[in-house]
């Protein structure tokens, strides 16, 4: 799930001020990461920590989508498809389907923008913001003074900014504004300035000029002209509007524009998800598919920090976060403490560790499904329908992978009968989620476009022992955390795909260095795996397909739970 749509547990690594200076930790992958199945039956918590140890090794640099590191990653996959003898199902006869992808960054060729004859310097001036589209020309477009955001004498949009460029002042007390509202307040204007640069955290400023990844569709000219968006300080803003302070300017006061333009381009980058298939034993059905998948990569290398401090901190803000229905407030977050004197008797030097490892997710989800396809390989017995499976590419980026997959599909899209999806599958213990233990895991999505699946998906829990407690609180329509909207599934779902969204929920360690081997629950992620076979089996042999029988969304729409 991207970050941007993925379940959030606040990450507190800069909240905390634990950054050091230090390496990053790294070295060889080891015996661990050879190619070869595992000894150990499929399935079963020995195979899955062999698996787990090899795919989430720091070795692997949390195998951040589009680094050499999560191409390693991924051709550990394929070679262990290729010893269990499973079908290739991606492109040219291989494993692999090239997602492309694009870097999009600021073209400091046409970042020239002047300000009452002061040239201003991206990042360091100001900052540029790319909507998705081409900046329109701002160069010496008027200048209009919108007023304080959030304030009743804001102006209105339409024609009175029609290719004006709008200012928008803030106070310290209120100094957001929110991009999006602002867009559409205003989308007439040429240009949308907001008087906050210096007022923005050096955090926040880092992260917003960090170069973003998305599908690649060609260069930034062929995406639609949207008003150019940009933050100025409170200064350059007065400077702007010829004034000596914005407390001086009025809402309508208009004057002379700034010189200059800045645009965005794409900068090629690529991956690939891995495509799998076995062929179903029933000549009428193998034409048709139950694909099962998780997405491959995480979020790779961050600062160095003290992995037992923060992770200790993380705990606490977890039970606090479950004791107040999800919820902290500032003054619970103050409240929070760590035992250092007890952290160091146990670990009396303190331990670096800046690699994303990403154990649970979704190494879980992806070496499940691993052993799920050698189950497959190995039974005695085959599914009536076609297993295929997927493991996408580019989540954590924004679903990139399964979008792709989707609409450029390896098999016809309309002979898959069934998504499952399998993300952070390995923890959900007591204190971890509300409920949680042996029998915990989360569902979503599993009737929201087929009854039948739904059902299907409580009568194997029932019929084959497992006893799953299942968890629907998530799958709400209209929940605040949108967990429908955030995880591959949605891809397969737009297309009126039936899908079955499996999780053991959140924990402290999502998102954080401490996602490690080391705490994950083998028996259940073993458990779940084996459910996982068992479900993609019973989908296999259904008589029929999985009737749809909930209206199906818009595949170009906007994702609604």
């Amino acid at each position: 799930m991207p970050v941007s749509f993925h379940r959030s547990v606040p990450s507190v690594v800069a909240l905390v001020a634990l950054t050091i200076a230090a390496a990053p930790l790294g070295g060889p992958l080891g015996a661990q990461g050879r190619a070869g199945v595992p000894t150990a039956a499929p399935m079963t918590p020995a195979a899955l920590r062999t698996r787990l140890e090899a795919y989430t090794a720091d070795s692997m640099r949390g195998r951040l989508t589009g680094t050499p590191e999560h191409r390693k990653a991924l051709d550990y996959i394929v070679r262990e498809l290729t010893a269990m003898g499973l079908e290739p199902a991606g492109e040219n006869g291989t494993f692999l389907q090239r997602v492309p992808l694009a870097t999009r960054s600021l073209d400091t060729t046409r970042a020239t923008l002047t300000v009452a004859g002061e040239s201003l310097r991206p990042f360091t001036d100001y900052l540029p913001r790319d909507n998705g589209g081409r900046p329109r020309s701002i160069d010496g477009a008027p200048v209009v003074y919108a007023g304080l955001w959030g304030t009743p004498t804001l102006l209105e949009g339409g024609a009175a900014v029609a290719g004006k460029t709008v200012v928008i002042g803030v106070t310290e007390e209120n100094s957001s504004v929110v991009r999006l509202e602002a867009i559409r307040r205003f989308f007439p204007a040429a240009g949308i300035v907001i008087a906050n640069f210096d007022l923005l955290d050096p955090q926040l400023i880092a992260q917003l000029t960090a170069s973003g990844m998305s599908l690649d569709a060609g260069e930034a000219e062929q995406g639609p002209e949207l008003p150019a968006y940009l933050h100025l300080s409170r200064a350059h803003a007065a400077k702007l509007l010829g004034v000596a302070s914005l407390t001086a300017a009025t809402p309508g006061q208009t004057a002379a524009g700034i010189r200059g333009n800045f645009g965005f381009r794409n900068v090629p980058a690529e991956s690939w998800n891995v495509v799998a298939k076995l062929t179903g034993s029933d000549r009428a059905r193998r034409g048709q598919y139950v694909a099962i998948g998780a997405h491959s990569d995480h979020v790779g290398v961050g600062e160095p920090v003290d992995r037992d401090s923060l992770r200790a901190f993380n705990l606490e803000l977890r039970t606090k976060q479950l004791a107040n229905k999800g919820e902290i407030t500032p003054e619970i977050f103050a409240s929070i403490r760590v035992n250092m004197d007890s952290i160091r008797r146990i670990h009396p030097t303190p331990r670096r560790d800046s690699i994303f490892n990403g154990a649970d997710d979704d190494g879980s989800g992806s070496m499940g499904v691993l052993e799920v396809a050698r189950a497959f390989a190995t039974a005695r017995t085959k599914p009536k329908r076609s297993m295929l499976f997927v493991w996408h590419a580019g989540e954590e980026l924004g679903l990139f992978g399964s979008e792709w997959y989707t609409d450029h599909p390896t098999v016809t899209r309309d002979s898959i009968v069934a998504n499952l999806n399998f993300d952070m599958i390995g923890r959900g213990g007591p204190g971890e989620e509300p409920g949680g233990g042996p029998n915990y895991a989360q569902l979503i999505g599993s009737r929201r476009l087929s009854t039948q699946l739904g059902d299907l998906v409580e009568q194997v829990s029932r019929e084959k022992g497992y006893g799953w407690a299942f968890d629907y609180q998530y799958d709400v329509a209209g929940h605040p955390e949108q967990y429908y909207c955030r995880s591959d599934h949605y891809m397969y779902a737009r297309y009126g795909i039936p899908i079955v969204f499996m999780s053991t929920g959140g924990h402290a360690d999502y998102h954080q260095v401490t996602d490690e081997v080391e705490f994950i629950d083998f028996a259940k992620l073993s458990k779940v795996s084996r459910y996982a076979y068992d479900l993609a089996r019973a989908v296999a042999d259904l008589p029929a397909r999985p009737v749809v029988d909930k209206p199906t969304p818009d595949p170009k729409g906007q994702c609604v739970q």
